[in-house]
């Protein structure tokens, strides 16, 4: 009888003298309002207590009426506790676990509103380790243009919670896009509750299984693992992506990409600049450099240069282009920039692209194609006894000046050079393969009479040479590239 006397008298009083500290502490660590909605005790191993409904301000001098929100609000929570913890300060608490945390973090200039003012925490419960389910974390914004970061925080588990120290985490994080869980341990904190920007973190992740099809208009698995230092609002990140299915959906042909890569993330606001990416499509190496920007309410803006010093442009056409085997193949040298607009549509078709190129030792897969280059080298050189299908195959050599946005290449400049001559030309591909059209003029070595075959049809032009013979050249006559409808070339002359 006085042992239930005895407990009902400790259940009567821990109630209120628990709710009592865990308001006052957190008053104390956050210096502003505290609202605990219920607590309730029991008695199991221990003391155990279970609570719902509990929100921190943020405080006075940093509220605002558009911005009244909680900085803190926990839907419930639940921890266990000796009864000694009554009558001994601080109460330690093990383990505490949380459902439905949300942290909004007041934009900047709310928050340097109390700067530098002293604060003086008075610990009245102590904790090791909090466990955090469905959580979220909401930085915001004074910048007209960009959206509050939401982080959302699947499972964390924080542990050696001092109020001046880092914190051991262990977290997984649910990715958007591309979907998928990251998985990230490492320290946090301290927690720098005037400007979080400045609060330090440092770890290791493992990224894998993302679903690239959430991104329209790209495909294949992802795969990343990589270390991070720094601070929130400037975190450096190097790490590695594979992706051994990576496929745009203008052609839908698998190939494998994998990169390293230096970055500098703005946990603050999203942003992320690339500082320096090591690339490797198919057997194709280049560099890139950019940043990835966040747009309020669209999404975010990628801007990237690249360079590709000796690739293999088969690589990127197999990528880019319906067409099966790809056009051509040789070396190619790339300088470009890259821009992905935000927004709903397919990457393929907000992407837009401007840069210059070279190709050596070019080669066309369609025996056709590369047949009417080969008697045009042999034409242009002036050695019509050698016209023949299935002459000896010539590499040649292809520089120009191009644009790229919604699926269509235009070129202001297209250089081809080859044994005995030269075409420039200017005009658009598809990259469906399908269609195109160039313009431009033909050069030559040899005159328009060493051009054909029959002996007397070069007699009969002689007299028609000098009309043709300009620049420097043999001739030079105008040409006319287009498509029929299987996508073959057409060769004429422009009306």
């Amino acid at each position: 009888m006085v042992l239930g006397v005895v407990v009902q008298i400790v259940l009567t009083h821990a109630g209120p003298i628990l709710k009592g500290r865990v308001v006052e502490t957190l008053r104390a660590r956050f210096h502003s309002e505290v609202q605990l909605d219920s607590l309730q005790v029991g008695i199991g191993r221990g003391l155990e207590v279970k609570g719902s409904g509990l929100r921190i301000f943020p405080p006075a001098d940093q509220r605002s009426e558009a911005n009244n929100k909680p900085l803190i609000a926990i839907e419930e929570f639940h921890f266990h506790a000796s009864p000694l913890g009554l009558f001994f300060k601080p109460t330690h608490v093990r383990l505490v676990t949380i459902r439905g945390l949300a942290i909004n973090v007041p934009p900047a200039s709310q928050r340097q509103k109390g700067a530098g003012q002293k604060r003086v925490d008075k610990v009245k419960i102590k904790l090791d380790e909090i466990i955090c389910d469905d959580s979220q974390l909401v930085i915001g914004t004074d910048k007209p243009d960009k959206d509050a970061r939401v982080f959302l925080l699947k499972h964390i588990v924080l542990r050696d919670l001092g109020p001046n120290t880092a914190w051991p985490f262990d977290a997984i994080l649910t990715n958007p896009i591309p979907k998928g869980q990251i998985h990230a341990t490492g320290t946090f904190g301290p927690w720098d509750g005037e400007n979080p920007g400045d609060s330090k973190v440092t770890g290791k992740y493992l990224f894998e299984h993302a679903d690239m099809n959430t991104i329209k208009g790209i495909g294949g698995e992802l795969r990343s693992t990589g270390n991070f230092d720094g601070q929130l609002n400037r975190i450096g990140v190097r790490g590695k992506v594979d992706v051994r299915d990576f496929s745009l959906d203008t052609a839908n042909h698998p190939m494998p990409l994998s990169t390293e890569f230096q970055a500098v993330v703005d946990g603050t606001s999203g942003d992320t600049y690339l500082e320096n990416i090591q690339a490797k499509l198919g057997s194709s190496e280049f560099t890139c450099q950019g940043a990835v920007i966040g747009v309020k309410g669209q999404g975010h803006r990628i801007d990237v240069k690249t360079d590709v010093p000796d690739g293999q442009i088969a690589d990127f056409l197999r990528l880019a282009v319906k067409t099966e085997p790809t056009p051509m193949t040789g070396h190619l040298n790339l300088q470009a920039k890259l821009q992905i607009a935000p927004g709903t549509e397919s990457v393929t078709q907000k992407m837009t692209m401007q840069g210059e190129f070279r190709l050596r030792q070019i080669h066309f897969t369609n025996p056709s194609i590369e047949d009417k280059v080969d008697l045009m080298s042999l034409r242009a050189q002036g050695k019509t006894d050698e016209l023949k299908p299935g002459a000896p195959d010539v590499t040649s050599r292809m520089t120009g000046k191009f644009a790229m946005e919604k699926g269509d290449l235009v070129f202001s400049r297209l250089d081809y050079s080859l044994p005995g001559g030269e075409v420039r030309l200017t005009g658009h591909y598809a990259m469906d393969g399908r269609q195109y059209e160039f313009a431009g003029k033909v050069r030559t070595e040899a005159e328009v009479s060493e051009m054909v075959a029959s002996k007397w049809k070069s007699v009969l032009l002689k007299p028609v040479d000098p009309f043709f013979s300009k620049h420097g050249w043999g001739t030079e006559v105008p040409i006319k590239v287009t498509s029929d409808r299987d996508g073959k070339p057409k060769f004429g002359f422009p009306l």
